[in-house]
């Protein structure tokens, strides 16, 4: 059953005036372009200027949150999906920003913008804030945001059951790398989101940057689906965080990212690392076989995680690949 909310206006926190500390949850799967896109609101303050962003990501070294700027504060919610082994944590941080907000003191929120990672389920969050005494009468969930990797996700929807569960707790649905999909493909993905979730409104963009959608034509299919109750005998994503030896050559790390994305593709999701180079800070990363154009970041005192790749996928262990990277690139075996 979808979790329906407020729906989003741009000026919505200025319209309830009940003192309680607006939520926007925005999930997907991974690799759905969910920082990009947040990265472009902040940028343009969609949120209001007073916003205070929390970052789930399910591995222990944390990356997104060195690419967030414009909130008014970020928390790190980093070795944990917040639906399950995060969810304790998540509810400290928001009753802790309800606190503040309460306290009177500086930095006071008015908005909290949680990303969530790629293994989180929305709808399961959305119960345990419900469920949460303090934060069902200090937080009211404006909007759950779920970003669509235009590309990738019939696939998705087809193999992981999770990614239908995202889809069915959508109020606003966010179609990414519209731009390079094919038109009849989009379409039929189109078609295949409104078999799951009705109510939901869709949009396109690009890079984080709103795309115009035409009106879907009557002759697009939706795509027949599995049970969505079927049991997913390939068990859990694992993630491995590999730091990378010192001195490295960002290209030879690309090169073996390729060949392990062409020996392995079919069982690695996502890999995501930010590496420090002679050009400056690097950011590298693939969604499914698909290695992304490497982005260059500003250098900032508060850099971390840097010469780390974080991947996610099935089918290997975190020792193997750090071995494999060491070995290619001539580190210590």
């Amino acid at each position: 059953m979808a979790i329906r909310s407020i729906r989003w206006t741009p000026d919505i926190w200025m319209t309830r005036p009940d003192g309680r500390l607006r939520l926007t949850l925005l999930g997907g799967a991974l690799g759905s372009g969910k920082t990009t896109w947040a990265r472009h609101q902040l940028h343009l303050a969609r949120f209001g200027r007073s916003v205070h962003v929390l970052v789930n990501e399910a591995a222990e070294t944390p990356i997104d949150d060195q690419l967030l700027t414009g909130a008014q504060g970020v928390t790190v919610l980093a070795g944990g999906c917040a639906c399950c082994t995060g969810r304790a944590a998540l509810m400290a941080s928001l009753r802790e920003l309800c606190n503040r907000r309460s306290s009177g003191g500086a930095l006071q929120p008015d908005r909290v913008l949680l990303e969530t990672s790629g293994l989180a389920d929305p709808g399961a969050i959305v119960r345990a804030i419900q469920a949460d005494p303090v934060l069902l009468h200090h937080i009211l969930l404006d909007e759950v945001i779920v970003a669509v990797d235009a590309l990738h996700a019939l696939a998705q929807l087809r193999d992981e059951p999770l990614c239908r569960r995202q889809i069915a707790a959508a109020d606003r649905m966010i179609l990414t790398k519209a731009d390079v999909a094919p038109p009849a493909a989009l379409n039929i993905l189109r078609a295949t989101l409104r078999q799951e979730n009705g109510h939901a409104a869709t949009e396109a963009c690009a890079f984080g940057e709103t795309l115009p959608l035409p009106p879907l034509p009557p002759e697009a299919i939706a795509v027949k689906l599995p049970d969505p109750d079927a049991a997913d005998c390939r068990g859990p994503p694992v993630t491995a965080s590999l730091r990378l030896p010192a001195g490295l050559d960002w290209s030879d790390t690309l090169l073996w990212l390729s060949a392990l994305l062409h020996a392995r593709g079919d069982e690695i999701v996502r890999v995501k690392g930010v590496l420090r180079t002679p050009a400056g800070r690097i950011l590298l990363q693939s969604v499914c076989k698909v290695v992304q154009q490497p982005e260059i970041l500003p250098d900032t005192a508060k850099a971390r995680a840097d010469d780390v790749l974080v991947v996610i996928g099935r089918g290997f262990r975190g020792a193997e690949l750090d071995r494999s990277i060491r070995r290619f690139l001539g580190g210590a075996p």
